[in-house]
């Protein structure tokens, strides 16, 4: 990190930077020489000189000024500090060490490693500060003057308009632009237009957890990383692009990896913990809705946005659309590490709020086998650029996220609204706001977003994975396929779903092969639903008031094996080295931990369920063990017709 300079070298750098145009024009760094020794004054104008040269060009330009800097003694933590007056102090502790050619000493607890680093990053820091500061009531004020007189001459008019006099009128800092405040983690509250959340929840992976103090400190410590370490453009590429952007400049930077890393999460012994995303092999983003249901916390739906990623090898296409089992979801959640969900904790903000990236198929099955509601999924107008920046973003989120999730002001639709404005930086998504997912499919087609031609057309929609309909439908649908074959006199699929297996089981011996496929597909349904069942009775027996030793036992199996999964929603508290996103050289290191962590998971989940099987409920227990009679004789009903038929003998 540190540079070794011979005195020959420092004469050199000194002498280049002093005869250099920014040495004669824009910031002027002025040192104290007074007590200090020629030594000291050699060593501390080359730190002077490097700094400046480290700084954009535009902001040496714009901050006009002769900045005062002198050593000076402070507690040994603190490396530096800037005076009201707009005096630049460093400690004199480090100059001994630095004026001795000690400059590569690591000292403790510091981010940026050697001590000349450090200093480098102290002036950088509290030069950030000014310029946050001052530049736009000079600098930035006499260009908006120019450019808006240079524009009102040009029209063939003369003097000096009242708008360009008005515009002299307005001040700004860099640490309150929206758009740097969208990506540092200060976002829109929802429902009060402009302001800004009160707290930083990017609290994982931070490279200072200082910065999180408040913008302007976010800002001078992010300008210390985008100056000082070539991986910056790879660990916060938003950031980066945004310095590059506002300076029109940037210093060298690293090569940075084609594939950004995520946590899958789920317990899947065969399923690699660490998966990557290719920005680039982005086709498409969708906003993913799932429909309502009767629980309390689902009925207003659910917000997510899809990633139509396309198979290795496939150029971005409208076939990626195939490539289902490449495809992402994003997913703000209430991570849940309780035995139940509370509609009053989720009212107060007692659950925190992550963003999970999963497969589109556990997503699919998830909501339209297990909870019977539909997904719609909605292409949304994006560019290339605007795809792979809010990919990027989704996944810097996934690292360091930790938020608070209410149900009302910042759910899942709020969530979503704050990553598309944050990540895609369209305009159309500036001002608008959100409380419910389908109010905000509303805003998305209002402002031209989202496209809902796909899904006028059900079938067509089906079968090109704009939709995935519930599994609610296709059980009835093989309901009235028994009921009309087999001349059942139930009417209804609840009554059916809910009759003893004995007596689904009189009607099995009639049935012809599509009526065993059809009563296959509904046991496996039944199975389903009486887990839930379980799962529902379980928790109510667990947080009972007189609950046995045993299950108290259990219940406590349950609650640390939530609390221990918790990394699966939190991936960023594995790593306490790196900040950003994690390069190669932790990604192995990010294997191991999840690795062993998941495996710990798999062998708790294992006791948990084998305890679980033991407390269920007797009756419950004989209705599922013969629901599982069920499905096999249907399986193997169902294998006989095929053969008898003249079909492939089938496994």
């Amino acid at each position: 990190m540190g540079k070794a300079y011979s005195i020959a070298g420092q004469l050199l750098l000194v002498g280049a930077l002093l005869m250099s145009p920014i040495a004669t024009a824009g910031l002027q760094l002025d040192l104290d020489q007074s007590q200090l020794t020629p030594a000291q004054v050699q060593v501390s104008q080359t730190l002077l000189a490097e700094a400046t040269a480290a700084l954009p060009p535009s902001l040496v330009e714009q901050l006009d000024r002769t900045v005062p800097v002198r050593w000076r003694d402070l507690q040994e933590s603190v490396f530096g500090r800037a005076t009201p007056g707009g005096t630049l102090e460093l400690n004199r502790h480090w100059l001994t060490d630095l004026s001795a050619g000690h400059e590569d000493r690591f000292p403790d607890g510091r981010q940026h490693g050697t001590l000349r680093q450090e200093l480098l990053a102290t002036l950088i820091h509290e030069i950030a500060h000014l310029y946050d500061r001052g530049r736009s009531w000079q600098a930035e004020q006499r260009s908006l003057l120019r450019h808006c007189r240079n524009r009102y001459q040009a029209q063939g008019k003369a003097g000096l308009p009242a708008e360009c006099r008005g515009q002299t009128e307005r001040r700004f800092t860099l640490s309150d632009d929206p758009r740097f405040l969208d990506l540092a983690g200060w976002a829109q509250q929802a429902g009060r237009r402009g302001i800004r959340e009160s707290d930083n929840h990017q609290s994982y992976r931070s490279p200072d957890n200082y910065e999180l103090h408040s913008p302007a400190e976010y800002l001078a410590v992010n300008l210390e990383y985008f100056l000082l370490d070539p991986q910056y453009a790879c660990r916060r590429p938003a950031l980066h692009a945004y310095f590059r952007d506002h300076f029109d400049w940037a210093p060298p930077a690293a090569d940075c990896p084609g594939e950004v890393p995520y946590l899958y999460a789920g317990l899947d012994a065969q399923r690699p913990a660490l998966g990557s995303l290719d920005p680039e092999r982005i086709y498409a983003v969708h906003y993913l809705l799932a429909e309502p249901n009767e629980q309390w916390a689902s009925r207003w739906g659910h917000s997510m946005l899809r990633l139509v990623v396309c198979a290795p090898g496939r150029p971005p296409g409208p076939d990626c659309l195939l490539d289902l089992d490449h495809h992402l979801v994003l997913s703000f959640r209430a991570f849940v590490d309780d035995l139940q969900l509370s509609s009053w904790d989720g009212l107060i903000g007692n659950y925190p709020s992550r963003l999970f990236m999963l497969p589109l198929q556990k997503v699919v099955d998830e909501y339209t086998r297990l909870e019977l509601r539909g997904l719609s999924s909605i292409p949304l107008r994006m560019d290339e650029q605007a795809r792979r920046q809010l990919a990027l973003q989704a996944a810097t989120l996934h690292w360091s996220y930790d938020g608070t999730y209410y149900f009302i002001s910042n759910n899942c639709a709020v969530e979503t609204l704050k990553l598309l404005r944050s990540g895609s930086a369209l305009p159309q998504l500036q001002d608008i706001d959100s409380l419910t997912p389908a109010g905000l499919l509303e805003v998305l087609n209002a402002r031209g977003l989202a496209d809902l031609r796909p899904l006028q057309d059900r079938q067509a929609a089906l079968r090109q994975g704009y939709y995935f309909d519930s599994y609610r439908e296709r059980y009835q649908q093989m309901f009235e396929v028994i009921r009309s074959r087999l001349r059942i006199p139930i009417e209804r699929i609840e009554d059916w779903l809910a009759n003893p297996a004995d007596q689904r089981q009189a009607w099995f011996a009639a049935a012809d092969t599509r009526s065993t496929a059809a009563l296959l597909v509904l046991e496996e349904a039944i199975r389903r639903r009486q887990m839930l069942l379980i799962q529902q009775d379980l928790k109510q027996r667990f947080l009972s008031s007189d609950a046995p030793p045993a299950l108290t036992e259990t219940a406590q199996l349950v609650q640390g094996l939530l609390s221990a999964s918790s990394f699966l929603s939190r991936p960023g508290e594995l790593l306490d080295e790196g900040y950003g996103l994690p390069q190669p050289q932790e990604s192995q290191r990010f294997i191991e931990l999840a690795g062993a962590r998941q495996q710990a998971l798999l062998t708790t989940a294992d006791d948990v369920e084998q305890r679980l099987l033991s407390l269920i409920n007797p009756q419950q227990r004989q209705q599922l063990d013969a629901t599982n009679g069920n499905i096999s004789l249907l399986a193997q009903q169902l294998r006989r017709l095929h053969e008898e038929s003249g079909g492939i003998q089938l496994p």
